[in-house]
């Protein structure tokens, strides 16, 4: 289906934000070891960074508990009216979280979804129509690949038993124990991204003929959306390990976060048709084939899952770094050093999604098998943040 083409490979002419270095093994989070090494600063004048940039340091504050009690949540799909749905890797449900008493409501289970290792039912996002269709976005692990699939929303009908039966718009992606990608999101072009693993294979990243280890674009009905780099192909960008997150900031510029492997956790900054790197490259590179992140982390401090977009920062979410990180941006370059917030206070944070304005939802992550689960979890938070 992809007709592979020479990329156009770009110089990330930014300055990379480097923090302590770390390592991991083979899976998403695993403990390694790894060295220092020093941050450069930015090349933005100071009137700029004033005019353009947030604050170098911010805030956060937890404002409340939404929801608790759930089991493996992955992906969070907020609705217009303040409600959640969230899916439960495990369980391959969705529920529905009332947005104000955090009463849970299960919608069914999404059939065809085959739970192992890292991988199960991960990625939500609700149609561009939503308000008109009631169609909602799917990533999973089947029994033979990752894909993607649509089904109907019917809130009139059971607890239980409100989801049409699933509509497969993108199969064939490879799947593994590990590095299944999963995040999927509708862009402000109305067009569904999708972030993929190389499942372990890292020879997956660099072939353009494969979907492993890459950024799709799709239209909403899983054709290669047009204007993507490479003909008749869904694959955006390449060279990645396992994206799991995905935002665009007010300017419409998309970020993504993966894991690294020995060296570095990856925060990018995504150019259709350039190549990150994995696994020739792995952070910063002083290849001019590869695009470098705008900042990079040692494992043990991230192993960065989602992300979102607010009052001008990147926040990610950390797995085995058990933290929130706040990454204000310059355009597309770092403006200050990340920031860390509530380390160790929640424990793995999986997915974090912008609530408007200064509010962002928070999903922890400690029933995957991972974890240290404390009473209430998993659970969704509702943040203030500056």
């Amino acid at each position: 289906m992809i007709v592979q083409r020479r990329a156009v490979s770009a110089v990330l002419a930014a300055a990379a934000l480097l923090l302590t270095a770390g390592c991991s093994s083979g899976d998403e989070d695993s403990p390694g070891k790894g060295g220092d090494r020093a941050p450069s600063g930015t090349t933005a004048s100071p009137t700029r960074q004033a005019a353009e940039t947030p604050p170098a340091k911010g805030t956060v504050k937890v404002v409340r508990t939404v929801a608790e009690g759930l089991n493996t949540p992955w992906g969070l799909a907020p609705l217009p009216d303040g409600d959640l749905f969230v899916s439960s890797r495990d369980d391959a449900t969705i529920t529905r979280v009332d947005g104000e008493t955090g009463k849970k409501t299960e919608l069914g289970e999404v059939p065809g979804v085959s739970p192992a290792g890292e991988g199960g039912l991960m990625g939500l996002a609700l149609s561009p129509d939503y308000a008109s269709d009631h169609m909602i976005y799917a990533y999973f692990t089947s029994a033979s690949d990752n894909r993607i699939v649509r089904m109907v929303y019917d809130e009139q009908r059971a607890a239980g038993d409100q989801l049409g039966a699933p509509d497969t718009i993108f199969k064939g992606i490879p799947k593994g124990y590990i590095h299944n990608g999963g995040r999927i999101a509708f862009g402000p072009d109305k067009l569904l991204y999708a972030g993929t693993g190389e499942s372990g294979d890292t020879g997956l990243s660099q072939d353009k003929e494969s979907l492993g280890g890459k950024i799709l674009r799709l239209t909403p009905e899983g054709e290669p959306a047009p204007g993507n780099p490479f003909p008749d192909s869904p694959v955006y960008s390449y060279g990645h390990r396992n994206v799991q997150g995905l935002a665009w900031d007010s300017k419409q510029r998309l970020f993504a976060a993966e894991f690294g492997q020995d060296t570095w956790d990856e925060l990018n900054a995504i150019k259709p048709g350039d190549n990150y790197g994995w696994p020739e490259a792995e952070g910063k590179s002083d290849d001019s084939e590869f695009h470098s992140p705008l900042a990079q982390w040692g494992t043990d401090d991230a192993s960065p899952s989602g992300i979102a977009y607010a009052e001008g920062s990147v926040w990610m979410a950390g797995l085995k770094g058990q933290r929130l990180w706040r990454i204000p941006l310059n355009g597309t370059e770092a403006s200050a050093d990340p920031q860390a917030f509530l380390e160790g206070e929640y424990g793995r944070l999986r997915t974090v999604v912008a609530a408007g304005g200064d509010k962002l939802w928070l999903v922890t992550s400690n029933t995957d098998g991972r974890g240290d689960p404390k009473d209430g979890d998993d659970r969704i938070l509702e943040l203030q943040v500056t």
